[in-house]
């Protein structure tokens, strides 16, 4: 008989998935216990068609567990029992925990063969109930799952086979499946069945041609006649299940992959324990074979003194080099704390270098207190600002408001009289209360005037030319109460700080002092730069009792500001080298960034600019600043200067436009000089050529061309020439032409060569020289040698020398070339 090759086996440490310690051994192939175990199963296969069968069951197994990827761990849990009729096997599990990759798959199709085989066995034994009996059925099971798990695991064939023989399964031998083929071959010559003439040819390699079967011999089992539908086979079966089991399980879908990676991961520890149990046993057997055992045959080189002295010397040179450099690395250490030591001494020694670091530190602790310090008192400054600003800004809106109210209710009476003297002779005429009381509070504040300009002596004043800025009683007392509020609050504002913190004067030594130890760093610092803005606070404090429009107001340059800033100035220019110190910017900028923004508010909400004493105390203040401004000439200053002058102008556009009004009357109405109506028309024109003295008194600040064009284009020619035309010739006329030419600045007529006058001043000529004519022909031939004063003085020569050759005016051509 024919015998298979022996197949080798490499030997694997099985684990059972139920206990670490559960592990059989299994012995190689040509090994005693293997052969016995499987001994009678190979030799009792058959060599013709039972081979062919034989041959054939591996490849369907192989076939079925590639269609058999998709089953779960759980699904081949469950049909590995099959194999011995549903009893546990404890066998199964150890070949699970041996073969871990291929459990799944070949755990179903071995179920599914077995079922298949059995189900093909229960139908030869209906056709040849006599020929077969349950031992060969059983050996053909027997033979197929041996096959089976023979090629698809090693482990398996022997768990198989083992379990098979725990069993006490009658195994057959070769004597009886020969004498089971020769019954088989006897019925097929009895006829006692239908031949269906389907042959399968089976071949197997290796096959002897010898054998005492033919080799187109078939089984039973594949001549077997339907005559009923065929049952369907355990994959069809299986197929179907699967289809309702797929919506049955998927709600278990999540579950199953939990426990397959549970399960994966406690195999993958289980392999790795048993990787390094493996390591470890190996690496203790390997150290104790290594000490244990000794190679006699090694030979070891001769060894003498020379050698051993050889070693030794270059021993003892190497330590003896390592020696001297461990000396070397030894000074170099001694050096180095000596002179560290050394420095230290030097730097407790050098006295300036604390004494600078002190400095340095309490000026920078100095300089946050004061920040600090500031920054608390900065709110409280202007709160107080403000009020005193709101109470001035008050005071000034009244005098306005009081003007223009009595400007018009005087002007409105007046009309009514004018209306009710052209339609009756009654003089009776019904006035309201209020403007009955206005009229009357107009004349008592004019009386005290006219009171208090007798007792100085003053006989000369024109009606009109009053400010008419006094405040009855009440209204006096409530402001002088609110003011001395202001001020007993600004007195507490900096009664709790030192004078370090609010003198300017001993803020300014300290940096000073810095100035003189230090004046690289001084300048690096760029101090210059930050002292305007640290005593911003401190000035505005000063400034806040400062009014610019009073008479009796201090001057900018008596301020105690003021001259700490000029001294520190001076003692930078006698200690710095440099002729462009940065100091002397100091107070320009002050009076840009401070001054300046304080006295553009009075300028635009409190100057009167009707008040002649408010223009000319405001003159005084600004021609000062401007003058502190042209020592340092810059883009800032320049910027600052306009920033005065433009609101200045603005201011008195203004005033034109609002407070200048001179009404014009009948000459029946005007002829009596002691009438309501002349007396009215005299007071607003002399109120007139008041605010044009006042707006010309800026000459030397403003522009020529603003002031020309303010005084003579829009007060001058559009106001006082109407007036004067409208006014009677006479001595009156000429005082008035004589006053307006007194207002006109002597720089715009300094010109030698000028023969005829500016252009402006045209209509102020041609009204002159219309009244010279008128007055020539009367008895008052002295007013016209006035008024030809008045053209030589405004450069209108050619004008009066026309007129003298007109007249025949003869004894005042001297005149003209006395100029």
């Amino acid at each position: 008989m024919a015998h298979r090759p022996e197949r080798t086996f490499r030997q694997r440490r099985a684990e059972s998935s139920d206990s670490d310690s559960t592990q059989e051994p299994f012995a190689e192939p040509g090994s005693p216990g293997e052969q016995a175990n499987l001994g009678p199963a190979e030799e009792g296969l058959p060599s013709g068609g039972g081979r062919a069968e034989a041959a054939e069951l591996p490849r369907r197994a192989r076939g079925r567990s590639r269609g058999r990827v998709w089953a779960s761990s759980r699904h081949a849990a469950r049909a590995a029992p099959r194999l011995d009729g549903g009893s546990d096997v404890p066998g199964d599990a150890g070949q699970q925990g041996a073969c871990p990759g291929q459990q799944e798959s070949r755990a179903v199709d071995l179920s599914t063969d077995e079922e298949d085989e059995t189900h093909r066995s229960s139908e030869s034994k209906d056709d040849q109930s006599s020929s077969s009996n349950s031992s060969s059925s059983l050996e053909e099971e027997f033979t197929s799952l041996v096959w089976i798990h023979f090629i698809s695991c090693p482990i398996a064939v022997a768990r198989t086979a083992k379990t098979m023989l725990n069993r006490s399964v009658n195994i057959p031998d070769a004597a009886f499946i020969q004498a089971a083929y020769r019954k088989r071959e006897l019925a097929r010559a009895q006829e006692d069945y239908i031949s269906l003439d389907v042959k399968h040819a089976f071949t197997i390699s290796g096959m002897k041609k010898n054998t005492e079967y033919p080799e187109s011999e078939t089984d039973d089992h594949e001549n077997i006649i339907p005559f009923t539908t065929k049952p369907q086979t355990l994959r069809q079966k299986m197929a179907e299940k699967t289809a309702t089991r797929n919506e049955e399980t998927s709600e278990d879908s999540e579950e199953d992959k939990k426990y397959q990676d549970i399960w994966e991961q406690q195999q993958m520890r289980k392999a790795v324990k048993i990787t390094k149990g493996r390591d470890i046993d190996l690496s203790h057997s390997s150290k104790s074979q290594t000490v244990k055992k000794f190679d006699a045959s090694i030979s070891f080189p001769p060894v003498n003194l020379e050698i051993i002295k050889k070693q030794l010397n270059t021993r003892l040179t190497l330590l003896q080099d390592t020696h001297r450099s461990h000396l070397r690395e030894y000074e170099k250490y001694i050096q180095d704390v000596k002179s560290s030591k050394s420095t230290i001494q030097n730097l407790e020694n050098s006295s300036n270098q604390v004494l600078n670091f002190k400095f340095y530190k309490s000026m920078k602790v100095y300089v946050e207190n004061l920040i600090d310090c500031l920054n608390k008192k900065i709110i409280n400054i202007q709160e107080i600002e403000s009020a005193m600003h709101a109470l001035l800004v008050k005071q000034a809106m009244i005098f306005t408001k009081r003007r223009q109210d009595e400007l018009k209710h005087e002007s409105a009476y007046l009309q009514q009289l004018s209306r009710k003297a052209e339609t009756s002779t009654n003089r009776s005429l019904a006035i309201d209360e209020k403007t009955q009381w206005i009229l009357e509070e107009i004349e008592s504040r004019r009386a005290r005037r006219r009171q208090a300009r007798v007792l100085s002596g003053n006989c000369t004043h024109q009606e009109g030319t009053s400010s008419d800025d006094e405040l009855s009683s009440a209204d006096m007392i409530d402001f002088q109460k609110s003011q001395g509020d202001i001020l007993e609050d600004h007195k507490k504002i900096f009664e709790d700080v030192h004078d370090d913190f609010c003198n300017i004067q001993n803020i300014l030594l300290k940096f000073q002092q810095w100035r003189e130890k230090f004046p690289d760093s001084y300048y690096e610092a760029f101090i210059s730069l930050c002292i305007p803005k640290l005593l911003n606070p401190l000035i505005r404090f000063q400034l806040i009792d400062w009014n610019p429009l009073k008479f009796d107001s201090i001057g900018l340059k008596q301020m105690p500001w003021f001259t700490s800033i000029a001294e520190f100035i001076d003692s930078s220019m006698e200690d710095s080298k440099k002729d462009d110190s940065s100091d002397k910017k100091i107070l320009s900028t002050v009076i840009s960034k401070i001054i300046i923004p304080r006295l553009t508010d009075f300028v635009e909400f409190i100057w009167d600019p009707l008040s002649t004493s408010q223009t000319t105390n405001l003159i005084t203040q600004s021609r000062m600043i401007l003058e502190e401004h042209s020592t340092c000439e810059n883009e800032v200053i320049s910027k600052g200067k306009q920033d005065l002058l433009k609101p200045i102008a603005s201011r008195m556009k203004k005033a034109i436009d609002d407070d200048v009004f001179i009404p014009l009357y009948p000459k029946s109405a005007v002829e009596n000089r002691m009438s309501p109506h002349s007396k009215f028309q005299e007071r607003q024109f002399w109120s007139g050529l008041k605010l044009f003295h006042n707006i010309l008194l800026w000459n030397e600040l403003l522009p020529e061309d603003t002031l020309q064009e303010l005084g003579l284009g829009k007060l001058l020619n559009r106001y006082l020439i109407i007036a004067l035309l409208n006014a009677i010739p006479g001595p009156d006329v000429v005082k008035k032409c004589n006053q307006i030419a007194a207002c006109l600045p002597e720089k715009w007529f300094q010109n030698s060569a000028m023969r005829t006058s500016i252009p402006q001043l045209e209509n102020f000529i041609q009204f002159l020289l219309q009244s010279a004519r008128k007055l020539s022909t009367s008895e008052i031939r002295d007013e016209v040698k006035e008024i030809i004063l008045i053209l030589v003085k405004i450069k209108a020569l050619n004008h009066a020398e026309s007129f003298i050759e007109e007249y025949h005016l003869d004894h005042l051509k001297s005149v003209i070339k006395e100029v």
